[in-house]
């Protein structure tokens, strides 16, 4: 199981940005890109995400993400 205790910092601009994208996923299930500050606050983020994962990232990447989808999923 991959342990990662860590902060992540967004501008302002970044978390506003982020929000309004998110905010709109959850309302309407589509993940669509309608602006390309949209594109570059997402591509910033997995930049953010992947500094902070890169170094514990298991050697079975595939299967530790299977888990981890599994355990995050809503129960059925």
């Amino acid at each position: 199981m991959l342990f990662l205790n860590t902060e992540i910092t967004l501008t302002a601009d970044e978390a506003l940005v982020l929000f309004e994208f998110l905010q709109r996923f959850s309302e309407t299930g589509k993940l669509e890109i309608e602006d390309q500050a949209e594109e570059r606050a997402l591509w910033n983020l997995c930049c953010l995400l992947e500094s902070q994962v890169f170094d514990v990232l298991p050697a079975d990447y595939l299967t530790a993400l299977q888990q981890a989808r599994d355990r995050l999923r809503d129960p059925s």
